[in-house]
Formats: C-alpha cells, sequence, structure tokens
C-alpha cells in the first residue's frame, strides 16, 4: 500500500478507487475470497454466491432486503452452517467447512446479530475466554500456576485495556447478563478483539442501539481499521453504511448483485429495484400492474 496518506482509510479508498465496481470484481490485495458458495434449505436457496473477494485492510459492508442471505453467508464462511458446495480461502488457506474456533486461532473472529454474551460469567471473564493460545487451558499445565501466572496476567492487562476503550471498565466483576444490549454489543466487539484478528466480521452491529451509542460503536470501528484490521460487516442503517464503508456489497435473494464505492452502489440502478422493487418508480393500475410510459401495460 501507498505510505503517503494520512489514515489507513485514505489509503484503503486509493487502493480500491482503481477497482471495476462490478459483481464478483478481483481486488488487489483479497484477504477472503469464496467461490461457488451455495446453501440451500429444501427447494429455498439461500446463497448462491459465485465469487466474491475482501479487500484486505478496508471496511466492507455486505447489504441487501430482508431474506438476501446476507446472515446465512456469514455463517457458511464461519464456520457456523455448513454449505451444499463452495470453497473460501482466509489469508490463501483453504477454510472451508473449518471450525469457528479454529478460524478465531488464525485470525478470523465474528459477532452476531442477537449477542453471545455468557450471561452468567463477569464481564472480565467474557474478555478472558477471548484470548487465544492460553498455556492454562492445556490439561496437564493447569496443575502448575507458574506456568500460565505470567501469560494470564497479560491477558488481564489487554482486557482491562480494551474495556477502558469500550466504556465497560467500571462493569468488570458485573455478570454480562446485567448489561444493557448496547453494552453487550460492545462487549462482544471488545471480547473479539481479544484474539488480535486479522478479520472481523461483524453482523448487524447496529441493530437495536441507541443513537448515542451507535456514534460510539462507528469510531469504534473505524479505530479498529487504523489498527490494521479488515472489517466486513453486515448493515441496514444506509447511514452507517455510507459513512464508513470504503466498498459495498449488495446480495439479493442469496446472489451478489453489485459491488463498489458506497456513492456508485446507492445508485446503481440492480440495487433500487432490490431493495424498492423493479417497479418502484412506475405509473401503476388500479389492480396493481406496472404500466409503460404509453399506458399499455
Amino acid at each position: 500500500m501507498p505510505d503517503n496518506f494520512d489514515s489507513r482509510a485514505e489509503q484503503a479508498k486509493a487502493v480500491l478507487a482503481s477497482v471495476d465496481p462490478r459483481p464478483g470484481v478481483p481486488k488487489p490485495d483479497p484477504i477472503l475470497v469464496a467461490d461457488h458458495v451455495r446453501r440451500s434449505f429444501g427447494g429455498l436457496t439461500a446463497v448462491n454466491v459465485e465469487h466474491v473477494e475482501i479487500q484486505r485492510g478496508a471496511i466492507t459492508a455486505l447489504i441487501g432486503p430482508n431474506g438476501a442471505g446476507k446472515t446465512t453467508f456469514f455463517n457458511l464462511i464461519t464456520g457456523f452452517d455448513d454449505a451444499n458446495e463452495g470453497k473460501w480461502t482466509f489469508n490463501g488457506r483453504q477454510v472451508a467447512g473449518t471450525a469457528p474456533y479454529r478460524l478465531a486461532r488464525i485470525g478470523m473472529v465474528r459477532t452476531f446479530q442477537l449477542t453471545k454474551a455468557l450471561s452468567r460469567m463477569t464481564v472480565i471473564d467474557n474478555m478472558r475466554l477471548g484470548a487465544k493460545n492460553q498455556t492454562g487451558e492445556r490439561i496437564f499445565a493447569a496443575i502448575f500456576p507458574f506456568l500460565w501466572k505470567s501469560q494470564e496476567k497479560q491477558i488481564d492487562q489487554r482486557a482491562i485495556g480494551l474495556l477502558e476503550r469500550f466504556n465497560l471498565h467500571q462493569k468488570v466483576a458485573d455478570f454480562a447478563g446485567s448489561l444493557s444490549g448496547g453494552q453487550r454489543k460492545l462487549l462482544e466487539m471488545a471480547r473479539a478483539l481479544m484474539s488480535d484478528p486479522e478479520l472481523v466480521m461483524l453482523d448487524e452491529p447496529m441493530a437495536g442501539v441507541n443513537p448515542a451509542l451507535k456514534q460510539s460503536l462507528l469510531g469504534h470501528i473505524k479505530a479498529i481499521r487504523e489498527e490494521g484490521t479488515t472489517v466486513l460487516f453486515v448493515e441496514h442503517d444506509m447511514d452507517m453504511v455510507h459513512d464508513i464503508s470504503d466498498w459495498v456489497i449488495v446480495m439479493a435473494q442469496g446472489q451478489v448483485i453489485a459491488e463498489g464505492p458506497p456513492d456508485t452502489v446507492m445508485k446503481n440502478q440492480a440495487v433500487i429495484d432490490a431493495y424498492l422493487g423493479a417497479h418502484h418508480d412506475s405509473n401503476l393500475t388500479e389492480s396493481g400492474e406496472a404500466l409503460t410510459e404509453d399506458g399499455a401495460r
């Protein structure tokens, strides 16, 4: 990447400026590449993605109307569901069929629309679970505290630092179940960062969050990218998408129908039709049928 830019946001925009805005377009330096990913439920094809690439170091939004297959695609890529067919790579490594915990170990983590905080554990214990390669998790090593005490101290220091950054440091000893919905969103994002991921995948991070907290979350996502982490997120809030995204991928009926910078995608007729219907600007008869300009049905 060029080094004469003030921020990683400018770097990402500069790199993607030369990319042709079309579905499945190759990226200069993709961290995640998916090919022919399909998932059906009975007779319904929920995901049918031919090819998609996620640019390293950028914030990419995955948008689309309800039922477009966005979360199902997330679940497939992150190992929480099994594809009927398809392959995908992370940092050039084939990871289709890899368990979520193994993906987290190699640098790919995700959050959920419905938060997965462990309610009966404290906030700090939730954070500790996010750290990887913990010596004390091994049965033999757990017997001897001198083998893991120093690492545990480092984990706690990192956890406290992240909780302070996300304004949760006063909740360290509270049970996660006592947090508000917005605070649980923050906790889940902070816990995801405990593993030092290269790619963070956020599933509707703004869902159910009040306006004040939305601004805080926006700032955190931008900060994650400035630290060098790639971000891919699913979202319905178009103001947020336009504000922070470097690149937008649009799904409809399980397929990728458009890609490009936010401004370009928002003007794409296929995207407008997917959200509003193909006849959103047509004159309709009383029966709901569309009329052409000369009045014909």
